[in-house]
Order: C-alpha cells, then sequence, then structure tokens
C-alpha cells in the first residue's frame, strides 16, 4: 500500500527560494514572464528564439555543424529528431537503465565500506557515467573528466567578468576545452570511427560533424546532463531525508508514481531558473502579447507557483498535484515547446534508481545537510558538502 502524504496547506517547502531571490539579476530592459500559461505558449511559439547561454555568439557558420541548443526552427527540428531516439523510453529501459543500477550499486557498496560518503560527489559520478553512456564519452578515466568538464565551466562566467579579467578568463577557457577536447573527446572519436556506436558522437561522425562541432556537443550535454543533475539529486535527497512521511511515500509507491513526486520536488525547486528568449514578430496569445526585439526572461520558479496553472497551495509539496490536475508534473522545471530538455526522462530516472536505493541502505540518515551555493554562471543554485552516513558492512 502507498504511504498516505499529508500536504500541510500554508506550509512553504521551497527550499531554495529564499537564495534565487536574493542573487537573480534582470537587466533593466529585459521584461520578466512568470505566469505559466503566458510562459508555456512563448515557448511553444514560432515567435521566440533562444537567447542567453552564448546562444547569438555559437551561430556562425555552417548551420549543419551548430550545437542543436543554439539552433531554432527547421534547423533544429531537423537536428532534434535526429538525436530524440537517444533518450526514449525504450532507450533508457533497454540500454541507461542497467548503467545506472549498476553505478549506483557500486556508489552505495563504496558507501557501506565507508560508513559515510558525500551526496554531491555521489550524485555527480552517477550522472557522470550515465551522460558519457550517451554521448559516447567512454575512452577516458572518467573521474578525471569530471573534473575537467567542470573547469570548462569558466567560459560561461566570461560575460560578468571585467574587461580587464576577461581575456585571461578566455585563456583559460581555451585550455581547458583544448584538454577535454584531447583527453576525452578525441579518444572517443577514434574509437567510434573504429567501431560506431548507438551514442550521440557516433551519430555526429555520420552527419560529418569535425571535431571541434562535436566538442561543443558534447560540452553542451555535460553541463545538461551531468552539472544539472547533480544538483537535482541532492536537492531531491535533502527534502526526502527531511520528511519521514514523504520518504515513506517514495518507499512504498511505484515507479511511475516515484517519478511524479521527484517532479513535484523539482516543481518546487528548479534547477533551472530563468529561461532567455528574444522576440523576432510582435505577437499575441491567449495570454498576452510581445512586440518584436523584446528581451525576455521566462521566470520558471513564479511559473510553477503559479496558482492558476499548477492549483491550491503552491508552495506545497504535494505529489498527487500533476494527477488531480492532469498535467505535466515538472511543469516548465525542464522547459516547453521544441526546447524542452530531451533529457528530462534521463535525469528523472537515474534520480529514482539512485535514491531508491540509497534510501534501503541500513542506517541510512542524512548526517550535515548540504551547503546552499549559486552559481552565477548557470544562474542556479549548488548543493555542496551533504554528508550521509550509514552502517557499515
Amino acid at each position: 500500500m502507498t504511504a498516505e502524504y499529508p500536504v500541510v496547506a500554508a506550509r512553504d517547502d521551497r527550499k531554495s527560494a529564499a537564495l534565487a531571490a536574493e542573487r537573480i539579476t534582470v537587466g533593466a530592459d529585459t521584461r520578466v514572464i512568470g505566469s505559466l500559461a503566458f510562459a508555456r505558449e512563448l515557448l511553444r511559439s514560432n515567435a521566440t528564439r533562444q537567447a542567453g547561454a552564448g546562444a547569438k555568439n555559437e551561430v556562425v557558420g555552417d548551420p549543419a555543424f551548430t550545437s542543436v541548443f543554439f539552433l531554432d526552427g527547421e534547423a533544429h527540428r531537423r537536428k532534434r529528431q535526429a538525436i530524440v531516439r537517444f533518450f526514449t523510453p525504450k532507450a533508457i529501459n533497454t540500454r541507461y537503465r542497467a548503467v545506472m543500477e549498476e553505478t549506483t550499486d557500486t556508489l552505495l557498496a563504496r558507501l557501506r565500506d565507508r560508513g559515510e560518503g558525500r551526496l554531491d560527489r555521489m550524485s555527480f559520478e552517477l550522472a557522470v557515467t550515465v551522460a558519457a553512456e550517451i554521448v559516447g564519452l567512454t575512452d577516458s578515466d572518467q573521474a578525471a573528466m569530471a573534473r575537467r568538464i567542470q573547469s570548462t565551466l569558466i567560459g560561461l562566467r566570461l560575460p560578468q567578468m571585467s574587461r580587464w579579467r576577461r581575456p585571461l578568463g578566455q585563456l583559460q577557457a581555451t585550455f581547458h576545452g583544448a584538454r577535454f577536447l584531447l583527453r576525452d573527446v578525441r579518444p572517443a572519436i577514434q574509437a567510434r570511427r573504429a567501431q560506431p556506436r548507438e551514442d550521440v558522437i557516433s551519430h555526429l561522425l555520420d552527419e560529418g560533424y569535425p571535431d571541434k562541432a562535436i566538442l561543443v556537443e558534447c560540452m553542451t550535454y555535460a553541463v545538461a546532463g551531468m552539472i544539472t543533475t547533480r544538483e537535482f539529486i541532492v536537492m531531491a535527497a535533502w527534502h526526502l531525508f527531511g520528511d519521514d512521511a514523504l520518504r515513506e511515500r517514495f518507499l512504498t509507491t511505484g515507479e511511475s508514481d516515484q517519478i511524479a513526486l521527484l517532479e513535484e520536488i523539482m516543481r518546487l525547486d528548479p534547477v533551472v531558473n530563468m529561461i532567455a528568449r528574444r522576440v523576432t514578430s510582435d505577437t499575441v496569445t491567449a495570454s498576452g502579447s510581445v512586440a518584436d526585439g523584446e528581451k525576455l526572461l521566462l521566470d520558471i520558479r513564479a511559473a510553477n507557483l503559479d496558482e492558476a496553472g499548477v492549483g491550491a497551495c503552491p508552495y506545497a509539496l504535494d505529489p498527487d498535484r500533476a494527477q488531480r490536475g492532469k498535467t505535466g508534473g515538472s511543469y516548465l522545471s525542464f522547459g516547453d515547446g521544441s526546447h524542452r530538455c530531451p533529457g528530462a526522462q534521463v535525469a528523472l530516472n537515474e534520480t529514482r534508481v539512485f535514491l531508491d536505493r540509497l534510501l534501503r541502505v541500513p542506517g541510512i540518515r542524512l548526517h550535515r545537510e548540504p551547503d546552499l551555493c549559486w552559481t552565477d554562471e548557470l544562474m542556479g543554485y549548488e548543493l555542496r558538502n551533504a554528508v550521509v552516513v550509514c552502517d557499515r558492512s
């Protein structure tokens, strides 16, 4: 029987809201959209294009070799259609589920040997292993690769750097990107030229991508599939360890209901807080209008709390919210429209597998809550130094 979970209407279950409110900044010439319906309409509209995250600077040269993240329109649709097979429920169940389970078992065996472990390190190792399997980055030392990927994130900080600091930052970004290319990406390319596999790099080679374009794709998948998943796993664990009734509900329900519960946690504490868009033509939707040339920030947090779209008591964690409202439980946490995160189900499934097994470890408990930090380059939270302890095997 699934354990009942009491929803307290007046309770605010968010953990990262205060920090986000303090750290998120908006330019004077940017319009913020917080309505769930309006934001969804704009994300599904043909009148907006990607902005922020280097989008303007990345769409150069041959669009055939531009990362799918930075494309829009027909070019984006064709590329998206070509890679969707790597993220289907069938691919998750037949190829990645075993990787998730085997990696989780390895991590938890190490945890039981030591009697304690850091959640952010375990979750990152899991996220790197799963994403590497999908992309094809499996021909180098993955622990070292994870550190190299983390170092490449300096490139995202360039727009925030002062004029005198930016040249040095650019040199560092170039160095770390070249190191990732030489030690991780090129060995994978060489292996797949010799023996193609069912992964993203093999697909890109079939499409004739040069090494540099493959590097950009790998870095995009690394940020989307490794960095953000690490944070969500720790956030979900924090919620579950801190609420006995919620944890009991998670452990006594089926897989689909576990996913729904995780989506509800992500609704309250989304890893991605804002989505930047630029308007390319005057547009009127059912919920509002935008003008050509406007800069938009779609406020994911606000949209996910919009009572008109998510129902009553939006600040309370309610595992049955989406089912009752007959809607997708993550709301805008994974985006929407043509650029909705293709790996959403991968992230949810690996989080579910890991937490389901972690919470069943004998004597498991959260010994130290995570430090809640902020990363300006991704405009999102980071969770570090959470320690779990258990009975030693």
